[in-house]
Protein backbone atom coordinates (compact mmCIF):
# COMPACT_ATOMS: atom_id res chain seq x y z
CA UNK A 1 0.00 0.00 0.00
CA UNK A 2 1.23 3.04 -0.87
CA UNK A 3 2.52 6.00 2.04
CA UNK A 4 0.49 9.14 -0.18
CA UNK A 5 -2.14 10.24 1.75
CA UNK A 6 -4.55 12.39 -0.55
CA UNK A 7 -1.80 12.79 -3.01
CA UNK A 8 -2.42 15.17 -5.89
CA UNK A 9 -1.35 13.90 -9.08
CA UNK A 10 2.19 14.45 -9.88
CA UNK A 11 2.79 18.12 -11.09
CA UNK A 12 6.33 18.61 -10.10
CA UNK A 13 7.51 19.46 -13.29
CA UNK A 14 4.58 21.36 -14.05
CA UNK A 15 4.19 23.56 -10.45
CA UNK A 16 6.13 27.22 -11.09
CA UNK A 17 9.04 27.50 -9.45
CA UNK A 18 9.47 30.49 -6.72
CA UNK A 19 6.21 29.51 -4.84
CA UNK A 20 5.34 29.64 -1.58
CA UNK A 21 4.79 25.86 0.17
CA UNK A 22 3.24 25.36 3.61
CA UNK A 23 5.19 22.24 5.34
CA UNK A 24 4.53 20.59 7.97
CA UNK A 25 5.84 17.07 10.04
CA UNK A 26 4.28 14.55 12.87
CA UNK A 27 6.68 13.11 14.64
CA UNK A 28 7.38 10.33 16.89
CA UNK A 29 7.79 12.73 20.24
CA UNK A 30 9.74 15.69 21.16
CA UNK A 31 13.07 14.04 22.42
CA UNK A 32 16.22 14.61 20.80
CA UNK A 33 15.75 11.28 19.34
CA UNK A 34 12.40 11.76 17.81
CA UNK A 35 12.39 11.55 13.88
CA UNK A 36 9.44 11.99 11.30
CA UNK A 37 6.48 10.45 10.76
CA UNK A 38 4.69 11.96 8.27
CA UNK A 39 4.82 15.14 6.15
CA UNK A 40 2.53 17.33 4.28
CA UNK A 41 3.00 19.95 2.42
CA UNK A 42 0.92 22.50 0.56
CA UNK A 43 1.80 24.77 -2.31
CA UNK A 44 -0.06 28.40 -2.56
CA UNK A 45 -1.85 27.03 -5.59
CA UNK A 46 -3.29 24.77 -3.27
CA UNK A 47 -1.31 21.71 -5.02
CA UNK A 48 -0.54 18.89 -1.92
CA UNK A 49 0.76 15.99 -0.94
CA UNK A 50 1.13 13.88 2.43
CA UNK A 51 3.57 10.57 3.21
CA UNK A 52 3.27 8.60 6.13
CA UNK A 53 6.93 7.62 6.62
CA UNK A 54 8.13 4.46 7.77
CA UNK A 55 10.82 5.22 10.58
CA UNK A 56 14.34 4.03 8.99
CA UNK A 57 15.92 0.91 11.04
CA UNK A 58 17.70 3.15 13.95
CA UNK A 59 14.96 5.05 14.57
CA UNK A 60 13.59 3.61 17.69
CA UNK A 61 12.38 6.90 19.77
CA UNK A 62 8.32 6.33 20.37
CA UNK A 63 6.02 8.27 23.06
CA UNK A 64 2.84 7.00 23.47
CA UNK A 65 1.80 10.76 24.34
CA UNK A 66 2.83 11.87 21.08
CA UNK A 67 0.64 8.64 19.45
CA UNK A 68 -2.42 10.25 21.41
CA UNK A 69 -2.03 13.48 19.61
CA UNK A 70 -1.64 12.46 16.02
CA UNK A 71 -3.65 9.04 16.19
CA UNK A 72 -0.80 7.27 14.14
CA UNK A 73 0.54 4.20 15.53
CA UNK A 74 4.08 2.82 14.94
CA UNK A 75 2.60 -0.09 13.58
CA UNK A 76 0.76 1.81 10.56
CA UNK A 77 4.11 3.59 9.93
CA UNK A 78 5.77 0.11 9.24
CA UNK A 79 3.05 -1.62 7.30
CA UNK A 80 2.15 1.24 5.17
CA UNK A 81 4.39 4.08 5.19
CA UNK A 82 6.56 4.98 2.22
CA UNK A 83 10.37 4.15 3.09
CA UNK A 84 11.96 7.22 4.82
CA UNK A 85 14.27 8.00 1.40
CA UNK A 86 11.82 7.58 -0.95
CA UNK A 87 9.88 10.14 0.93
CA UNK A 88 13.50 12.20 1.35
CA UNK A 89 14.14 12.05 -2.41
CA UNK A 90 10.03 13.29 -3.38
CA UNK A 91 10.57 15.95 -1.41
CA UNK A 92 13.99 16.98 -3.23
CA UNK A 93 12.13 16.59 -6.60
CA UNK A 94 9.11 18.42 -5.66
CA UNK A 95 10.17 20.97 -3.40
CA UNK A 96 13.64 22.23 -4.71
CA UNK A 97 13.29 25.90 -5.93
CA UNK A 98 10.32 26.82 -4.02
CA UNK A 99 10.09 28.87 -0.40
CA UNK A 100 9.47 26.33 2.37
CA UNK A 101 7.38 27.39 5.46
CA UNK A 102 6.46 26.38 8.93
CA UNK A 103 4.77 27.01 11.59
CA UNK A 104 7.23 25.67 14.10
CA UNK A 105 10.77 26.02 12.05
CA UNK A 106 12.96 24.82 14.74
CA UNK A 107 11.26 21.15 15.11
CA UNK A 108 9.83 21.32 11.27
CA UNK A 109 13.71 21.85 10.25
CA UNK A 110 15.07 18.96 12.68
CA UNK A 111 12.83 16.19 11.54
CA UNK A 112 13.51 17.70 7.72
CA UNK A 113 17.04 17.33 8.66
CA UNK A 114 16.83 13.77 10.40
CA UNK A 115 14.54 12.63 7.06
CA UNK A 116 17.54 13.72 4.67
CA UNK A 117 20.36 12.75 6.67
CA UNK A 118 18.74 9.04 6.93
CA UNK A 119 18.24 9.19 3.13
CA UNK A 120 22.07 9.57 2.47
CA UNK A 121 21.14 13.44 1.90
CA UNK A 122 22.80 16.61 2.64
CA UNK A 123 20.80 17.83 5.33
CA UNK A 124 20.37 21.59 3.86
CA UNK A 125 19.28 20.16 0.70
CA UNK A 126 15.92 22.14 1.90
CA UNK A 127 15.53 25.12 3.86
CA UNK A 128 12.37 26.15 5.94
CA UNK A 129 11.54 29.68 7.27
CA UNK A 130 9.11 30.77 9.52
CA UNK A 131 5.39 31.21 8.23
CA UNK A 132 4.35 34.14 10.08
CA UNK A 133 7.10 35.88 8.07
CA UNK A 134 5.69 35.02 4.71
CA UNK A 135 2.28 36.55 6.14
CA UNK A 136 4.27 39.61 7.31
CA UNK A 137 5.84 40.25 3.65
CA UNK A 138 2.05 39.37 2.33
CA UNK A 139 0.34 41.85 4.30
CA UNK A 140 2.87 44.38 3.99
CA UNK A 141 3.07 44.11 0.26
CA UNK A 142 -0.81 44.47 0.05
CA UNK A 143 -0.40 47.63 2.41
CA UNK A 144 2.57 49.27 0.81
CA UNK A 145 1.19 52.26 -0.47
CA UNK A 146 -2.25 52.45 0.90
CA UNK A 147 -0.96 52.98 4.60
CA UNK A 148 2.21 55.37 5.55
CA UNK A 149 5.50 54.08 5.63
CA UNK A 150 6.24 54.43 9.35
CA UNK A 151 2.99 52.90 10.11
CA UNK A 152 3.69 50.01 7.93
CA UNK A 153 5.12 47.51 9.98
CA UNK A 154 2.45 47.96 12.88
CA UNK A 155 -0.83 47.85 10.55
CA UNK A 156 0.95 44.68 9.00
CA UNK A 157 1.14 42.92 12.28
CA UNK A 158 -2.27 43.99 13.33
CA UNK A 159 -3.54 42.36 10.04
CA UNK A 160 -1.69 39.31 10.62
CA UNK A 161 -3.50 39.00 13.95
CA UNK A 162 -6.81 39.96 12.82
CA UNK A 163 -6.28 36.99 10.02
CA UNK A 164 -6.43 33.81 12.36
CA UNK A 165 -8.35 31.27 10.84
CA UNK A 166 -8.89 28.79 13.71
CA UNK A 167 -11.37 29.44 16.23
CA UNK A 168 -10.06 30.46 19.60
CA UNK A 169 -10.41 27.04 21.64
CA UNK A 170 -10.04 24.54 18.55
CA UNK A 171 -6.76 22.53 18.41
CA UNK A 172 -4.76 21.91 15.27
CA UNK A 173 -5.54 18.63 13.71
CA UNK A 174 -1.98 17.27 14.16
CA UNK A 175 -2.23 15.53 11.09
CA UNK A 176 0.67 16.73 8.66
CA UNK A 177 -1.28 17.58 5.35
CA UNK A 178 -4.48 19.34 7.74
CA UNK A 179 -1.64 21.31 9.50
CA UNK A 180 0.13 22.76 6.40
CA UNK A 181 -3.36 23.58 4.82
CA UNK A 182 -4.73 25.20 7.75
CA UNK A 183 -1.17 27.98 7.40
CA UNK A 184 -2.08 28.02 3.51
CA UNK A 185 -5.14 29.06 4.84
CA UNK A 186 -3.77 31.95 6.79
CA UNK A 187 -1.79 33.23 4.12
CA UNK A 188 -4.81 33.35 1.79
CA UNK A 189 -7.01 35.21 4.47
CA UNK A 190 -3.87 37.65 4.96
CA UNK A 191 -3.14 38.22 1.19
CA UNK A 192 -7.01 38.96 0.52
CA UNK A 193 -7.51 41.20 3.62
CA UNK A 194 -4.04 43.07 2.70
CA UNK A 195 -5.72 43.74 -0.50
CA UNK A 196 -8.73 45.17 1.16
Amino acid sequence: MSGRIGAAPDRSLHVPLDMLVFLDFEASSLSKQSYPIEVGWVFEDGTSEAHLIRPAPDWTDWDPAAEAIHHIPRIELEREGTPHDAVAQRMIEVLSGHDLLASAPSWDGKWLSTLLRAAGLPRHSLRLRDSDAALRETARAGLRGRVAEDRLEEEAANLVALCEVREAGVAPAHRALADAQEERARWLAVRAAAKG
